[in-house]
């Protein structure tokens, strides 16, 4: 099916990222016009740019904003309303990572994780419901991980707000029902996104080892291409999920949960 999201207006956070951006591009190949938002105003650009280059239609909007402080999520929002008249999809993407153990992870690293990958999606979805109520057929959907409902070592703080995400996805639910709005966490696996390739080329790896490794606890023994993110959560967005709510997907490759 090709403009599944036509006529449709979607903000995505975390837009210069790996799953961010081949959201915007999947969105803008089925018609929908995308407002990206991220910190990094450079790759925001380079992504806007690889759109427009590959599908000239595309209507994209790069805004460079630090989401995790809420006066930026309701200027972000703002700056795609003004652009395009409404908004009818929100994607919540936005994060970052802390490599620590519980026993000393700071005060100042809580909050910063927090602030990003939790706040920030309170933010964005508080700043963006106005317009999402006044669609009649709204989205929203967040992005959470595997390990918001499975266990490990040595990042408790960004496992915990992504178990978090799932739970405000709910509630969130339950409450924006009544006012048309449709909200749905997603948790991908293994995905081979810029930051993985960065993490381990900096580690001393050649990116095609970084690239083909295999994902030892995954069923199908792979990572993810950022594309094979970004389709699950366009139907999610779509019309063709129009009877789902208050869900989470676990888009893993078969992981067991432990």
């Amino acid at each position: 099916m090709t403009d599944r999201l036509a006529g449709r207006t979607a903000i995505i956070t975390g837009g210069a990222g790996g799953i961010g951006a081949a959201t915007c591009r999947v969105f803008c190949e089925q018609g929908a016009r995308v407002a990206i938002v991220d910190v990094d105003q450079a790759a925001l650009d380079e992504v806007a740019e690889s759109v427009g280059a590959d599908l000239p239609a595309a209507e994209v909007l790069a805004v460079t904003a630090d989401v995790s402080a809420e006066k930026e999520a309701f200027r972000a929002c703002q700056a795609a309303t003004d652009a395009f008249g409404g908004l009818d999809i929100l994607v919540n993407c936005a994060g970052i990572r802390s490599y620590e153990p519980l026993a000393e992870a700071s005060a100042e690293t809580w909050r910063r994780v927090l602030d990003v990958n939790l706040l920030s999606y309170a933010y964005m979805a508080k700043a963006a419901l106005p317009a999402l109520r006044a669609s009649g057929r709204a989205s929203i959907v967040n992005v959470s991980s595997t390990y918001g409902v499975s266990g490990r070592a040595g990042m408790g703080q960004y496992d915990a707000t992504k178990a978090a995400i799932i739970a405000l996805s709910r509630t969130l639910a339950f409450e924006e029902n009544a006012h048309g709005v449709r909200v749905n966490s997603l948790c991908p696996g293994y995905t081979m996104t810029p930051f993985h390739i960065r993490r381990g080329e900096a580690e001393g790896r050649s990116r095609e080892e970084i690239v083909n490794q295999e994902a030892e606890d995954c069923l199908m023994r792979r990572w993810a291409d950022p594309r094979e993110i970004a389709l699950p959560i366009l139907w999610l967005a779509s019309d063709e999920a129009s009877y789902v709510t208050a869900a989470n997907f676990m888009i893993d490759g078969g992981r067991p949960v432990r």
